[in-house]
């Protein structure tokens, strides 16, 4: 079997669609549905089914997928470490990863950090939710990643050590123009009638659960893709979310930020390979602190 078909797999599973695979993987879809059944052929076994928005791996694809991602990713380090031979550039580069709102400003601000100590050193920043990241970590794509504990929570995995970095309060972002900007901290009954915007289930739980404890719902009529979409349609008037406060620094200039009365939390973490750790992990992980313990507002 060739990797290039396992690659081809991998991404549709990823996106969750033919065409988008194909359009990543600079592919035409035809060309991409072939090799999915040529790999079904050689296996013996159907990999994907259709359902209402695109694709999924069957639970012969989901075993099929873990394998080939492990494989895959030793066969992407075997060909960067005989490069860097060959190149002359023995350093072993830091691949980190980090949710979207910790991308944004803490997990940056520890490398920059950690560069001024550790010197020289290659490194990238990969963006993803905590279970895509923790999945990164365990085949091998990433030497560290910063996560958070938000619905559905972290896995207790033995392949990697956990440890906490620190709490973070959800607080309400809202467009500049709303008559609770510039307050200070407010009930969430005051916020019940509001349209709320989520982007991912694990902050939708988190307010909800909120919601109900305070004795009222919240409606989320509006979804946007990603926070990126989710601030735009808060800037523009469309709703109200709840974001992570560690994000308040990296807002853009026409939304603020509310603080709740007894706010929702989710605890920050780092996950990391128990088999050979990268050097730079523990450096990294004193500096996240520091850089958590600052405050944001």
């Amino acid at each position: 079997m060739e990797l290039t078909v396992w690659r081809t797999f991998v991404t549709v599973c990823r996106l969750g669609s033919l065409s988008a695979a194909a359009a990543e993987l600079n592919h035409t879809q035809s060309a991409v549905s072939r090799q999915i059944a040529g790999l079904e052929r050689q296996l013996g076994v159907p990999l994907m089914e259709r359902h209402a928005r695109g694709v999924r791996p069957t639970p012969a694809g989901e075993v099929f997928r873990r394998h080939a991602l492990a494989t895959l990713s030793e066969a992407d380090r075997a060909v960067r470490a005989v490069r860097d031979m060959r190149d002359g550039a023995f350093d072993r580069p830091l691949a980190v990863g980090a949710t979207p709102s910790l991308a944004a400003g803490i997990v940056p601000e520890a490398i920059r950090a950690l560069l001024k100590k550790a010197g020289s050193l290659r490194w990238s920043l990969l963006p993803g939710l905590s279970a895509q990241l923790h999945d990164r970590v365990i085949v091998g794509d990433l030497d560290i990643a910063v996560v958070t504990d938000a619905p559905p929570g972290l896995p207790n995995d033995p392949r990697v050590d956990r440890r906490f970095v620190g709490l973070d309060d959800m607080v309400v972002v809202l467009p500049v123009g709303h008559p609770q900007a510039g307050g200070g901290p407010v009930h969430m009954q005051t916020l019940a009638d509001q349209t709320w915007v989520e982007d991912n289930d694990g902050s939708a739980v988190l307010l909800r659960q909120h919601a109900a404890r305070a004795g009222v719902s919240a409606r989320i009529d509006l979804t946007a893709a990603d926070l990126l979409g989710k601030l735009a349609l808060v800037a523009t008037g469309h709703a109200i979310a709840l974001i992570p406060g560690v994000l308040t620094c990296a807002l853009r200039a026409d939304v603020t930020t509310v603080p709740l009365v007894d706010p929702p939390t989710r605890g920050i973490y780092t996950i990391t390979p128990r088999r050979d750790p990268h050097p730079c992990a523990a450096p990294l992980l004193d500096q996240l602190a520091t850089a958590f313990a600052v405050p944001r507002h």
